[in-house]
């Protein structure tokens, strides 16, 4: 029997650093407070019939260019180091690759984020991830942000669930992406998948995780907004922002992560009895 591999999905602006990310260092290189910077990103937005994310994109460029700077990679990278994680975050990766391990399950971390793949790149946490999904400028021969790479808005997040379940992670590949490929032959099954994000922002990777057969859980500074996510079944769980050994969080993903390792036992039992069924019912026939 095949070793079974959980996926854990992280949204990443508030579910795990404290806020936006671009709030730490960046916006205030710009000389503006958060409040000024995104209400005219939206307002651009809103103005122009944007995509939110590019129009925070564009915002962002224009006016580093009106400062006469521009956008570099590595330094939007370097101030991934200012990036504010919620209690116990760095230390969780481990924690869980340890748990699971015990328990003979393989766990892959990956973020799917809208925030900026650079910054993400820049923090303390970069190495524990097989792979960061989001958003992410394209440089120019001067090194220069000048287009964007990667824009992922909230519903675009769903297609990096389904890349995840089939393992095609490349993401210039949409045609092995559509292809049809069984359940039970893709290398991350959907009732192996558990989604951590924080709001309605995530919700849409919450209905297909949840409706697939995963676990989605909603981690909360304020439980208000949860609490809704949870009342309208949009998530299985909800959890105050706290990825410290004894959390309510922590308790939920391993009991999570237990339940999905006897599914897998359980399923990976009845398709190989289906198949050996069906090869005897075919030599009949023959």
């Amino acid at each position: 029997m095949k070793q079974t591999v959980v996926a854990i999905i992280y949204d990443f602006d508030k579910t795990l650093c404290t806020k936006d990310m671009q709030e730490y260092t960046f916006i205030p290189s710009l000389g503006m407070s958060s409040a000024e910077f995104w209400e005219w990103a939206d307002h651009l937005a809103s103005k122009d019939g944007m995509d939110r994310i590019l129009a925070s994109m564009y915002a962002m460029l224009k006016k580093s260019q009106e400062l006469g700077h521009g956008i570099r990679r590595r330094e939007l990278v370097e101030i991934g180091k200012d990036v504010e994680f919620f209690p116990g975050v760095e230390k969780w990766f481990e924690r869980m690759d340890d748990f699971a391990r015990n328990e003979n399950i393989a766990i892959e971390h990956y973020v799917v984020s809208s925030g900026m793949k650079e910054i993400i790149e820049g923090t303390s946490i970069k190495k524990r991830f097989k792979r960061i999904f989001a958003s992410e400028f394209y440089y120019g021969e001067d090194g220069c942000a000048v287009w964007p790479r990667m824009a992922v808005n909230y519903s675009a997040k769903t297609q990096f669930l389904f890349r995840i379940n089939k393992g095609i992670l490349n993401i210039s590949d949409d045609d092995s992406l559509n292809e049809l490929t069984p359940e039970n032959e893709r290398p991350v099954p959907f009732r192996n998948i558990i989604y951590i994000g924080d709001g309605m922002t995530d919700v849409p990777c919450m209905k297909v995780v949840k409706a697939n057969g995963g676990i989605s859980v909603a981690v909360y500074t304020q439980i208000e907004r949860a609490q809704r996510l949870i009342l309208d079944d949009r998530v299985n769980f909800i959890a105050n922002a706290d990825y410290s050994e004894g959390s309510r969080l922590d308790k939920i993903i391993k009991d999570s992560i237990r339940m999905i390792a006897a599914g897998d036992r359980l399923a990976q039992y009845s398709y190989s009895q289906k198949s050996e069924a069906e090869r005897v019912y075919n030599a009949k026939k023959d």
